[in-house]
C-alpha cells in the first residue's frame, strides 16, 4: 500500500476507479457517451481540489448531475467502487479522507436530486 499524496497518486486512483466504473453494469451506462479522455484531466482536478486544496476548480459538480436519470442505488454503488479502488491501492489519511469525501458527495448530490 502506498500513501495517497501527489498528483500522479491522483491521477492513477481516477484511472483505476474509472477503469471499474465502465465495467460495471450499473454505472457504465452513464459514462458511456463520455470522452474518458477529455473528462479525465477534470476529474483529475476535481480531486486535487478536494484532497489537497488545489486551487482553481470551479464546476458545480451537482449540476453536471442533475439532467442524470442517477438514483440512490447508483450513488451507493458509485461509492462501494470508489472505496474498492482506494483500499486496494492506497493507505492512510489522504485515503481514507477521499473515502469521506465521496460519501459526502455522492449524498450532497442525491440529497439535491432526489
Amino acid at each position: 500500500m502506498r500513501l495517497l499524496k501527489s498528483k500522479k497518486d491522483t491521477a492513477f486512483l481516477v484511472d483505476v476507479f474509472y477503469e471499474k466504473v465502465l465495467q460495471d453494469e450499473m454505472l457504465a451506462p452513464f459514462f458511456m457517451k463520455l470522452n474518458f479522455e477529455t473528462h479525465k484531466p477534470r476529474m483529475v482536478h476535481f480531486w486535487n481540489f478536494v484532497l489537497f486544496d488545489e486551487e482553481g476548480y470551479t464546476t458545480n459538480v451537482t449540476n453536471v448531475h442533475t439532467s442524470m436519470p442517477i438514483e440512490k442505488e447508483h450513488f451507493d454503488r458509485w461509492v462501494l467502487l470508489f472505496n474498492q479502488t482506494v483500499d486496494a491501492h492506497f493507505s492512510g489519511e489522504n485515503a481514507e479522507k477521499a473515502k469521506q469525501r465521496a460519501a459526502l458527495i455522492a449524498w450532497s448530490i442525491n440529497s439535491k436530486m432526489n
